[in-house]
């Protein structure tokens, strides 16, 4: 898959207090994009606790569910679009399906 701003999560990850995430979004990303997804049972193959909230939007949780990670996925094309990263209390106060 093509990920679209993979700078998102070196910012978030550089940013005070978040340090704790790097590994874990670094690997989120590693097998990210050296997969080949068509559909959500291939996600959860890779990311079991990954969910569909709409919109072409999918969570994923970092780090023991600490961190929440949101991308827009275009399977016919194979690109990922990094929407939002933070933790879950920030995830608790946006739209997922529409960030």
């Amino acid at each position: 898959m093509r990920i679209v701003s993979h700078r998102k999560l070196v910012e978030f990850y550089e940013s005070e207090g978040h340090a704790d995430s790097k590994t874990a979004l670094e690997r989120w990303y590693d097998l990210a994009e050296k997969a080949v997804w068509s559909n959500l049972s291939d996600i959860k193959a890779d990311f079991p606790q990954t969910d569909y909230v709409g919109n072409q939007h999918y969570v994923f949780n970092i780090r023991g569910n600490r961190y929440r990670l949101v991308v827009v996925v275009k399977f016919t094309i194979g690109h990922l679009f990094i929407r939002f990263v933070g933790t879950h209390s920030e995830y608790d106060k946006i739209d997922a399906t529409t960030i």
